[in-house]
C-alpha cells in the first residue's frame, strides 16, 4: 500500500500552529503543538455560519445600510412609524448617532461608515409619498445633497459615497430605471432587463450584482452590472422578495439572505454567489424580512433588525473561513 510521501511526494509536514494560506488546502499536517494530525479543506462561503451578535437601539426594518462586517450602519427604516435613527456597528455593538435630515423608510445607501449616502424611500410618518431625497454622511453628520432624478423606493442600491448605483425600485409601479451617483449629481443610465422592487444588490459602480425582488410576484431573477449596462444571468435558488441592500464586493461576489418567500413566508435562506452560480449556505437563526444588510463580501456579512414580521433587534454575522482544518482521529 503506498504512503503518503509516495501518494503527494512529500511527507506529512510538521507545523507549530494550523496554517491558514489556502494553498494549504487538501493537505495533512502534523501539529507538534496539539500532537495531532490535521487535515486541511478549502473552505469560502459553502464553510460559512451564522453567529449572533449585539442588538440594535432601535427595531426596525426597510432601512438602508452601509459598510463592513466590522464597521457598518443602519440609517431610516421603519419600526412602525419611520425614523431618522442611525446607527453604527463596530462588529459587536451599536451605537446611535446623529439623525437623518428627512425621515424615511425603504430607503437605501451604499458607502462606508465613515463616507455614505442614503437615496430615496418613502417619507413622512403621515401621509407617506415617493421621496428623491439623497443625504451624504461624512462620519459625523447627514448633509442634503443632490436628489433622485425619480422617486421610487425598495431599490436596489451599491457602491461607493462618490459612485454608486441605484436600480430598480416603485414608484406606482415597478420599475427598471437605473441611476449612478458620482458624489455630486444622479444620471439617469441604461435600464434593468426586469422591472421589480424589494430587491438586494451588492458591488461597485463598475461591478454589482441585483437579485430577486417582486414584479409584484416574487421572483428570482438576478442581473449583473458593468458600469454601463445590466444583463440577464443565473437566477437565484429562491423566489423572495422584501430585501434591502446587500453584501457582497463585485458582480462575482455577493450574499443575500432573509426576505419573504412565494408561499408567503419570512426567510432564513442564505444563497452565495460566486459569478457562475449560486450556492444554498447555512440559513440564517432568525427569519426575517426588511433586514438591514451590508458586508464586503460573500465570506463577512451582517443581518441587523428587520420584520419577523415583528419588527426586532437581533443582529447575526456570517463568517465564512478561508480553510477548514479537522483533527483526525482514528479508531
Amino acid at each position: 500500500m503506498a504512503n503518503y510521501k509516495e501518494l503527494e511526494g512529500f511527507g506529512v509536514q510538521t507545523l507549530a500552529t494550523d496554517p491558514d494560506s489556502p494553498g494549504w488546502a487538501g493537505s495533512i499536517f502534523y501539529n507538534s503543538t496539539s500532537g495531532t494530525f490535521k487535515t486541511v479543506k478549502p473552505g469560502g462561503a459553502p464553510a460559512g455560519t451564522w453567529a449572533s451578535s449585539g442588538a440594535v437601539n432601535t427595531a426596525r426594518g426597510w432601512m438602508a445600510s452601509a459598510g463592513t462586517q466590522t464597521a457598518g450602519m443602519i440609517m431610516g427604516g421603519d419600526p412602525g412609524v419611520r425614523t431618522a435613527v442611525t446607527e453604527l456597528y463596530d462588529g459587536s455593538t451599536w451605537t446611535e448617532v446623529n439623525d437623518l435630515n428627512l425621515i424615511r423608510g425603504q430607503n437605501l445607501g451604499a458607502g462606508s461608515q465613515t463616507a455614505s449616502i442614503t437615496f430615496g424611500g418613502i417619507s413622512p410618518p403621515q401621509s407617506p409619498s415617493v421621496i428623491t431625497n439623497t443625504e451624504s454622511w461624512d462620519g459625523t453628520n447627514w448633509t442634503e445633497v443632490n436628489d433622485l432624478n425619480q422617486g421610487r423606493y425598495g431599490m436596489s442600491g451599491f457602491g461607493t459615497a462618490t459612485a454608486a448605483v441605484s436600480g430598480g425600485g416603485f414608484t406606482t409601479i415597478a420599475v427598471t430605471s437605473t441611476e449612478t451617483w458620482n458624489g455630486t449629481s444622479w444620471t439617469e443610465v441604461n435600464e434593468m432587463n426586469t422591472a421589480r422592487w424589494y430587491l438586494t444588490g451588492a458591488g461597485t459602480q463598475t461591478s454589482g450584482i441585483a437579485a430577486v425582488g417582486a414584479t409584484p410576484s416574487q421572483v428570482s431573477n438576478v442581473e449583473t452590472w458593468n458600469g454601463t449596462s445590466w444583463t440577464e444571468t443565473t437566477n437565484a435558488n429562491t423566489a423572495r422578495d422584501q430585501m434591502c441592500d446587500g453584501a457582497g464586493s463585485s458582480s462575482t461576489n455577493a450574499l443575500i439572505y432573509g426576505g419573504q418567500e412565494s408561499t408567503p413566508a419570512n426567510s432564513a435562506k442564505t444563497e452565495s454567489w460566486d459569478g457562475t452560480s449560486w450556492t444554498e449556505v447555512n440559513d440564517l437563526a432568525t427569519a426575517r424580512r426588511g433586514i438591514g444588510a451590508f458586508g464586503a463580501s460573500n465570506q463577512s456579512a451582517v443581518a441587523a433588525s428587520g420584520a419577523t414580521p415583528t419588527r426586532i433587534t437581533n443582529t447575526e454575522e456570517w463568517l465564512a473561513p478561508d480553510l477548514v482544518i479537522n483533527t483526525l482521529t482514528t479508531s
